[in-house]
């Protein structure tokens, strides 16, 4: 039994269509972002959640939260990420 699958960007793109769809998406999209560095540099050290946590002095549920998208983090949290991580924040506005 097979199952009938959809590339990812075919629905992206017919979604982007949409005004409304494609304006939440601009507005989420730094968000999940960070979400995205945050796991794959955590990955790449062989890191649990529990072990980055322990590092910053956190819960492990914060790190969850964070890589789900259900937390927004202050910035003080963030700069602790990074040094957990053993990188630098750089924030930017353009």
């Amino acid at each position: 039994m097979s199952k009938a699958s959809v590339d990812f960007s075919v629905i992206k793109e017919e979604l982007m269509q949409d005004s409304e769809f494609k304006e939440e998406y601009n507005k989420l999209k730094p968000r999940y972002e960070l979400i995205s560095e945050v796991i794959k540099a955590r990955r790449e050290l062989n890191l649990t959640q529990e072990e980055l946590a322990s590092r910053m002095g956190t819960q492990k549920s914060n790190i969850s939260r964070l890589e789900s998208g259900n937390y927004n983090p202050s910035l003080d949290f963030l700069s602790k990420l990074a040094r957990g991580l053993g990188k630098e924040i750089h924030i930017e506005l353009r």
